[in-house]
C-alpha cells in the first residue's frame, strides 16, 4: 500500500498541509454516498405517505359532496312536500305540510343524520307566527317514516322530552321518495 502523502487544504489565507490516508479517503466517498441514498430514500417515502395522505383526504371529501332527495305522503286529503339536501351528517332542506282542516305549514329544516335516523328543527309559518319544533324520520328504503313522541317547549322551541321514545309507525306520517323536479 502507499504511503500517506501530504494534502493541502486552504483555511482563509492560510494553506496547511495534512497528510491523508488513501484507504479512508476512499470510504469516504462510498460513506458520503451510502448517507445520500439513505436520505433520498428517505424522502421518497415521504412523499408515498403524503400521496396516501392527499388520497384519503380526496376521499373523505368526495364523500362529503352534498345530495339532494325529494319526498311526498299522500292519503286522502292530507299531503305534504319534503326536500332535503345532506352534506356529510348535516341535512337541510324544506318541508311543506297540506293537512285536512288543519292549518297550512311551509318552513325550512335543519338537523344531522344519526345511522338511519334524521333529527331536525322545522322552522315554519302558520296563522302569522314564526314557530320551530323538532322533527324526527327514519329512513326504510326508498320511505321516510316519520316520528312522534311527547314533546314540551324548550326556550321558545317544541322539542322531543325523550328522543328514545320515537314511534316510526307506517300508521302515522310515511314519505315517499320521488324524482326532484
Amino acid at each position: 500500500m502507499a504511503s500517506p502523502k501530504p494534502f493541502p487544504i486552504i483555511f482563509g489565507r492560510a494553506i496547511v498541509k495534512y497528510q491523508v490516508d488513501y484507504t479512508f479517503n476512499m470510504k469516504l466517498p462510498i460513506l458520503i454516498f451510502g448517507t445520500m441514498a439513505t436520505l433520498f430514500s428517505a424522502c421518497q417515502s415521504n412523499k408515498k405517505a403524503d400521496k396516501t395522505i392527499d388520497s384519503a383526504s380526496k376521499a373523505v371529501v368526495t364523500s362529503v359532496k352534498s345530495t339532494r332527495e325529494c319526498y311526498t305522503f299522500v292519503k286522502d286529503k292530507d299531503s305534504a312536500a319534503l326536500s332535503m339536501d345532506y352534506s356529510g351528517t348535516n341535512v337541510t332542506g324544506t318541508l311543506n305540510y297540506n293537512l285536512y282542516e288543519k292549518d297550512k305549514n311551509n318552513g325550512t329544516i335543519a338537523g344531522i343524520i344519526k345511522g338511519d335516523t334524521i333529527i331536525a328543527d322545522y322552522t315554519f309559518n302558520a296563522e302569522g307566527t314564526k314557530s320551530v319544533r323538532q322533527v324526527a324520520f327514519l329512513k326504510k328504503g326508498n320511505q321516510l317514516l316519520e316520528g312522534f313522541a311527547e314533546v314540551e317547549e324548550n326556550n321558545g322551541k317544541v322539542i322531543f322530552k325523550d328522543p328514545g321514545s320515537l314511534k316510526f309507525e307506517s300508521k302515522y306520517i310515511v314519505f315517499k321518495q320521488v324524482d326532484c323536479d
